[in-house]
């Protein structure tokens, strides 16, 4: 049979030839534009570098905003139990009563000392009054033996000028001898008896000494007295705070998430904070924090105040919550490399429970450049792995592996790959080739 292959090719540019004629065309433009009908028409875009806000993505868990460990600092048994599980109490209220008759007994003797002590004071107190009634009388006799010395003195003078005047006189023989001696016993007497009321004198001021010393010693006692009712005192005050601590109050308004005692059981003193399990657990919960561990990369680059948008497994059908920042650490942990943040939360339905686990997207205060593309330009194969086909100037078609960072769903940002400025094919059905020929709508 006759070829008829070449008739038909010769057949077909004939009429190309008689149409472009037709439309004004030369020979050269018409076999340009048959080749340009043989390749696939694309659109494309150019890889852009754009400021993204700059974001992490780390797991968030919720904790009551204050948490206490009830415990006793004391031992006995518990007498009443006034709160259970699930339970809001208010700041002071009593959740149990632990008894110590011990102590109660102990309180009982202290009052005694005390009542005893008091007694003291009190005698202390008379006896202090007795030596300032002394030391008054001894004085009194001190002013009364002063003044029989000033009489004495008078006595004695008017003896001795009364010796002198009948010595004289005796010398010049108008009285005799025997007149002089009675003159002369006379003076000697009133000395003798100047001589006694001032030894009467220094007795009188001796006595005003031991009386004032016996005050100073019974002062002394009434202050020892009431410093040991005031010690006393104290101790009453100590057990009387021992005793208090068998009652067992919140410490503020909260939830009482766990119980572990039950009426009657014997309580022990606790030694230390964390040993052994606590009688209750109170959890402030109409506010909580929501803790998240930041990982080195982007722990410097998180500040109080930033937003963050939380979501929950529990509340998968409602969009994400809405909180800021409120504290960071400021320090890594050495185990984790890894930086707490907390944003406080109203909680007043109760809503958000300690424990709950979830995903925090915090949006940083910085920004970075980066190489970005239309999410509908990048492919990805059956592994997973994202590709793009970049065009060349000449229109050739090569295809580039990329590594995409952030995606909000109309732009991903190209990590490695292509560079800006780079042109890529736009979304399109048709998949191509390593050094294809596309022709490029503008």
């Amino acid at each position: 049979m006759r070829d008829l292959r070449p008739v038909s090719t010769l057949y077909r540019i004939a009429v190309l030839c008689t149409v472009a004629l037709m439309a004004g065309c030369s020979p050269e433009q018409v076999t340009l534009k048959s080749k340009e009908a043989g390749k696939v028409q694309v659109r494309t875009v150019a890889v852009a570098t754009e400021a993204i806000p700059q974001t992490t993505v780390q797991p968030a868990s919720v904790h009551a905003y204050h948490r206490v460990e009830i415990r006793a600092n004391t031992s006995g048994f518990v007498k009443t139990l006034n709160t259970d599980i699930g339970e809001l109490v208010q700041a002071g209220d009593v959740l149990a009563e632990i008894d110590v008759p011990e102590m109660l007994m102990q309180r009982e003797v202290i009052e005694a000392r005390i009542e005893r002590l008091v007694a003291e004071e009190q005698q202390a107190e008379a006896l202090i009054e007795l030596a300032e009634a002394a030391v008054k009388s001894a004085t009194a006799k001190v002013a009364e033996a002063e003044s029989l010395v000033a009489g004495t003195d008078a006595s004695v003078a008017a003896a001795e000028a009364e010796f002198s005047r009948t010595q004289d006189m005796v010398g010049r023989g108008s009285l005799q001898s025997r007149v002089l001696d009675e003159v002369r016993m006379k003076r000697d007497s009133e000395s003798a008896n100047k001589q006694a009321v001032e030894s009467a004198t220094d007795s009188a001021r001796a006595n005003v000494a031991v009386a004032k010393a016996k005050k100073r010693a019974a002062e002394a006692d009434m202050k020892a007295a009431k410093a040991a009712t005031e010690i006393t005192k104290r101790e009453l005050e100590e057990i009387d705070v021992m005793i208090a601590y068998g009652t067992l109050k919140a410490p503020f308004t909260g939830l009482v998430t766990q119980r572990n005692i039950e009426p009657g059981d014997l309580v022990r003193s606790a030694s230390e904070v964390g040993s052994g399990k606590p009688l209750f657990v109170i959890s402030q919960i109409d506010k909580v924090r929501v803790r998240i561990p930041v990982p080195e990369s982007d722990a410097a680059l998180v500040n109080p105040g930033d937003s963050i948008a939380l979501t929950f497994p529990s509340f998968k059908a409602e969009p994400p919550m809405a909180a800021t920042v409120t504290r960071i650490s400021g320090s890594l942990d050495p185990a984790t490399r890894t930086m707490m943040i907390e944003a406080d939360m109203p909680n007043p339905d109760g809503k958000l429970m300690p424990g709950m686990f979830g995903q925090a997207l915090i949006q940083m205060d910085t920004t970075l450049a980066a190489n970005v593309l239309p999410a509908r330009a990048i492919r990805f194969d059956e592994t997973g792995k994202a590709y793009v086909y970049v065009v060349g100037d000449d229109d050739v078609v090569s295809i580039a592996d990329v590594a995409t960072g952030l995606d909000d769903g109309n732009s991903i940002e190209v990590l490695s790959g292509v560079e800006p400025g780079q042109r890529v094919i736009d979304s399109h059905l048709k998949r191509f080739t390593d050094g294809q020929q596309v022709a490029v709508l503008q």
